[in-house]
């Protein structure tokens, strides 16, 4: 098997709405999700019972992991991006205008010197993206 990156977002008790919002835009499939309550350590959690311990969605051949931090251990995602490349505009902007919506814009979706599509924003969940349309430089 070749090295593989793959990005784990951290949630604050969403993982669940975040990766079934995931699926559906990015056409992705969720493989796996756990809660704490369905896990051998169930006990030693009872208030994390539903709060996900795990969670992995395929989209492709790649992957998202995901889980719900504990409070104490939760912080705003910063100086990273979760980067998604499309073939087609069309796709991109489909991809970028879900992504953004009750979210925040960073960099409105429209041309630039590499793209014929980029755009970059904060999902309603927190997490950091750009979505890029062509072959990346």
């Amino acid at each position: 098997m070749p090295t593989q990156i793959t990005p784990h977002l951290a949630f604050d008790g969403r993982c669940r709405e975040a990766f079934e919002f995931y699926a559906e835009v990015l056409k992705g499939e969720i493989t796996f999700m756990m809660s704490h309550g369905e896990s051998p350590m169930a006990e030693q959690f009872p208030e994390w019972k539903d709060a996900i311990m795990h969670a992995t969605l395929k989209i492709g051949a790649f992957h998202i992991m995901g889980a719900d931090a504990p409070p104490t251990m939760q912080t705003k995602p910063a100086g990273t991006s979760i980067n998604i490349t499309v073939p087609e505009i069309e796709e991109g902007r489909r991809i970028y205008d879900a992504l953004v919506e009750g979210g925040s814009v960073y960099m409105p979706f429209g041309e630039t010197f590499w793209s014929k599509g980029f755009g970059m924003c904060i999902d309603r969940f927190g997490q950091h993206w750009m979505v890029n349309c062509g072959e990346l430089m």
